[in-house]
């Protein structure tokens, strides 16, 4: 079983970490662009893949983390290496929550505001979208910390 619950554990932090890279690299893809129609499409299907994969790939990770650890007898909060990999799990969250998602949404907004009034304003929608990188970059970062933590095992 612990095996099994292993598994799950990699296969969603696959999914995690895979949507939150290519969700970057997609935007960067539309933004050279600079078209608004292609711009909401492609933040559309960034909410819409969270909604399928990074969300989902949380609670898979937490249940089968937790669960894994809980089998293989690791006390949580007195193995370091275990512990720092929740924090930065949960300042991933907190990030993406925070930061990440309300400007997900306001990008969406923005070009498809411009999309359908043909007055897109590009320097606008890119000073938005640099901000959503960098916080994109530290959700993904702080979980990919988590990453190397869980792999090389320290001791903290």
């Amino acid at each position: 079983m612990y095996l099994l619950l292993k598994l799950v554990h990699v296969v969603a932090v696959i999914a995690f970490l895979g949507n939150i890279a290519t969700g970057l690299f997609w935007h960067a893809h539309a933004a050279r662009t600079r078209d608004p129609k292609l711009l909401a499409h492609t933040m559309d299907g960034i909410i819409r893949s969270d909604r399928l994969f990074t969300v989902p790939g949380v609670i898979g990770i937490m249940i089968s983390g937790i669960a894994a650890a809980i089998l293989g007898h690791f006390p949580i909060l007195r193995t370091g290496w275990i512990l720092w990999t929740l924090v930065l799990f949960a300042v991933s969250g907190l990030i993406f929550l925070l930061r990440v998602a309300p400007l997900q949404r306001q990008l969406r907004a923005r070009a498809e505001a411009g999309a359908r009034s043909d007055a897109f304003q590009y320097d606008s929608y890119h000073a938005l979208a640099v901000r959503w990188e960098i916080w994109g970059a530290a959700a993904l970062l702080t979980p990919l910390g988590g990453l190397v933590l869980m792999v090389l095992k320290p001791h903290l």
